[in-house]
């Protein structure tokens, strides 16, 4: 199972591969015990954090101190599993010699807590982010069922019910046969139409008298 400490290391070789043909070539790109060594202590000479003296003391269980270099040159065993993780060749467990190569490469956040501590963060707030898109993908489900509803009571409005299609067919027709009828035809009926009513009417008057 991949652990946030495995990460920590993971992220402290990406480093490594960037800055050993960087400013500390001479040190890191063929590292060595000794090479490591005065690296080190070059690096703490140039006002060291907190965080990366305390390092320095928990993993040579001594403080820092410019007046004592000849005895931090009897520490270059220390720097083995150093060596060994920048090659390649190992997987040191010590954190202490983890926080020191992550100093050597100059990696942030460090040491070991804090990266935990960001890593957490970052980690809750992905979930949390997870967790909204999700929500918002199931509210846009609901809006699309919303809008599909609403296009199918459109289509019904569209098509009429059975009842009431003789009726359009009706007045679809006779609106088809008074285009067809010519106006000519349409005068004649009427003339016709109007002498067969005049006709009866004399014919009620004379039987009358």
């Amino acid at each position: 199972m991949h652990t946030i400490l495995e990460e920590y290391k993971k992220e402290i070789k990406i480093k490594y591969e960037t800055e050993k043909e960087g400013v500390h070539f001479d040190y890191l790109f063929s590292p060595s015990r000794g090479k490591l060594r005065d690296l080190c202590w070059l690096i703490f000479e140039n006002n060291p954090t907190q965080d990366d003296l305390n390092v320095f003391k928990n993993l040579f269980c001594l403080d820092f101190d410019h007046t004592k270099k000849n005895k931090f040159k009897e520490q270059k065993d220390k720097f083995r599993p150093i060596e060994t993780f920048f090659k390649g060749e190992t997987d040191p467990s010590n954190i202490d010699a983890i926080n020191l190569a992550a100093i050597m490469v100059d990696f942030q956040p460090r040491p070991f807590k804090k990266f935990n501590e960001k890593y957490r963060i970052e980690e809750s707030k992905r979930i949390e982010k997870v967790g909204k898109d999700v929500i918002v993908e199931r509210e846009n489900e609901g809006i699309e069922k919303v809008v599909l509803v609403e296009n199918k009571n459109e289509e019904s409005k569209e098509h009429p019910e059975n009842g009431n299609l003789f009726f359009d067919f009706a007045t679809k027709f006779s609106k088809i046969m008074a285009q067809k009828m010519y106006p000519q035809k349409i005068i004649t009926i009427g003339i016709g139409a109007i002498a067969v009513v005049t006709s009866a009417c004399l014919y009620f008057v004379q039987k009358k008298d």
